[in-house]
């Protein structure tokens, strides 16, 4: 601890210096002549830029300024739970049979899973045991691109061992149990309701294919549940036609697909999020049961019964269990694809961790990591720790003081792996064009947050932002926080535009002496 106070005197040193020393180089010219372009004179912009191993200050603006920082967020709370959980920490899913089992495997009692906040359970598995992503993910919907690996295949292999075990048939109830902390609601967009039960993301994506002109295209739902009845009529049109698909559950369980799509056209995904995600889990369970073998009594159609599970499982039988890959997977998912639901999970799993169950018992532990970290705890502020609360604001020396910390941690190579590489992967593969000097040179987190203007029209991009690494062309490390705020936009396209031109800003810095 006696070396941060030390570390925060140094960049008050840097901010009481005068500016000339920066102000005249070619990095700070190039960059004031970039950012004061037209497009930007209604935003706000902060921005540090270090020399990630002397911390030498090379471009500075209103780096003390408090900046919505949108997903950059996720620096911030992926970091904290490295600290609190480890990378190697793994998520164990156990199951437990509750009563006894006779000679012909007839459990005369319940089967219960216990959640434990495991954010894929299996269902992101790719070959070589890492957590499968895409650049596109179904949380955005749109065009999202699903990854290859089975959503149930974690509940498959439970289903498989609790099948081994000798439990052959259950008499009582299929139960699971999701009380290791309490529910909230998360921040950003894709699924809300934070749960310690996650089956693909507690989402049904709708794969529609189309056949063709004239015909009815085919509706394919993932992961497919008895519970859930699907009414889809969707017809496919001419080739020049619109794509329009729409999902709606006029009650629990039922889903209606309806629209058109073009002919010729690549299937498309859209997703639909579940209300009660223990009971689709039980669902899906029941039916994992049944595939392996497993008679389960209990109807799939029912909803889980909270108040039949047990105090305590020490006198209970564990009948299988599912491990999750090390967390250091969980955190590269959620830093490359800007994961909202994971990232805003992560402060009741770290407040689990210390036994304790509430959102904000998880801020207040996240609070104590970042002061740990060096960072004035007044220099930010987070509701959530995804990115799309009201009262998250940080600073862009809050940001690059944090990088730095990670930087000199004996996990920073876990870090460093998940952000996203510019022009390569993640939310950063489509920033730059294939022949920018700064492509691959870049690791950095993304952050976009907007808000619609009915008034004009189009949107208000209350927070563009990037923050992360660099090795500029003359092989210097550096740390730097970008953040433009309130910039009016007339489009999606505008909102496109200005993320390449972070990706431009990040090839004048790169190229600038």
């Amino acid at each position: 601890m006696i070396a941060y106070p030390t570390f925060r005197r140094c960049f008050c040193l840097f901010v009481l210096l005068p500016s000339a020393a920066w102000a005249a180089s070619p990095l700070a010219e190039r960059v004031d002549s970039f950012i004061e372009q037209s497009p930007y004179k209604n935003g706000q912009w902060g921005l540090l830029i270090t020399n990630l191993k002397s911390g030498d200050v090379l471009y500075t603006r209103a780096a003390d300024k408090l900046f919505a920082p949108a997903s950059v967020t996720k620096v911030y709370s992926v970091s904290a739970a490295l600290d609190a959980l480890g990378a190697d920490h793994r998520f164990e899913t156990p199951i437990y049979a509750r009563g006894t089992v006779n000679a012909e495997g007839v459990l005369d009692g319940d089967l219960i899973l216990v959640a434990s906040g495991d954010p894929t359970l299996g269902g992101r598995a790719a070959a070589n045991g890492e957590i499968e992503y895409t650049n596109s993910d179904h949380i955005y919907g749109g065009d999202a691109e699903l990854t290859s690996g089975d959503p149930l295949a974690g509940l498959n292999e439970l289903a498989q061992a609790v099948l081994a075990a000798g439990v052959r048939r259950v008499r009582g109830d299929v139960l699971i149990d999701d009380r290791l902390f309490e529910h909230a609601t998360g921040t950003g967009s894709g699924p809300s309701l934070l749960t310690p039960i996650i089956i693909n993301d507690n989402l049904i994506d709708v794969v529609v294919t189309p056949a063709a002109a004239g015909a009815l295209a085919q509706v394919v739902c993932r992961p497919s549940a008895t519970s859930v009845a699907v009414d889809a009529q969707v017809q496919t049109a001419a080739a020049d036609a619109a794509t329009e698909i729409t999902i709606e559950s006029p009650r629990e369980g039922a889903l209606v697909v309806r629209g058109r799509i073009a002919a010729g056209h690549k299937p498309v995904s859209r997703a639909h999020e579940v209300a009660d995600p223990a009971s689709f889990a039980r669902s899906l369970l029941i039916d994992a049961l049944g595939r392996a073998g497993v008679a389960v009594d209990s109807s799939a159609l029912g909803k889980n019964s909270g108040e039949r599970l047990p105090q305590r499982y020490d006198d209970l039988r564990q009948v299988a269990k599912f491990t999750s890959p090390p967390f250091s997977e969980a955190a590269r998912l959620i830093l490359k694809v800007s994961h909202n639901l994971h990232a805003s999970t992560l402060p009741l799993l770290i407040a689990a961790k210390q036994g304790q169950r509430t959102l904000r018992e998880g801020l207040r532990l996240e609070r104590d990591f970042f002061i740990k970290a060096g960072i004035d705890a007044d220099s930010i502020s987070f509701g959530g720790a995804a990115g799309g609360d009201p009262a998250d604001f940080v600073t862009p020396r809050s940001a690059v003081t944090l990088l730095r910390y990670m930087a000199a941690r004996d996990d920073f190579a876990v870090f460093e792996r998940a952000l996203p590489v510019l022009g390569m992967d993640g939310t950063l593969a489509r920033a730059v064009p294939d022949n920018s000097s700064a492509r691959g040179k870049v690791q950095a987190k993304t952050g976009t947050m907007f808000w619609h203007n009915r008034m004009n029209g189009g949107s208000i991009l209350t927070s563009k932002s990037l923050a992360g690494y660099m090795t500029n062309a003359a092989g210097d490390r550096l740390a730097f926080a970008l953040f433009v705020n309130n910039l009016p936009t007339k489009s999606a396209d505008d909102r496109l535009r200005i993320g390449k031109e972070l990706g431009k800003l990040c090839q004048v810095i790169f190229e600038s002496p």
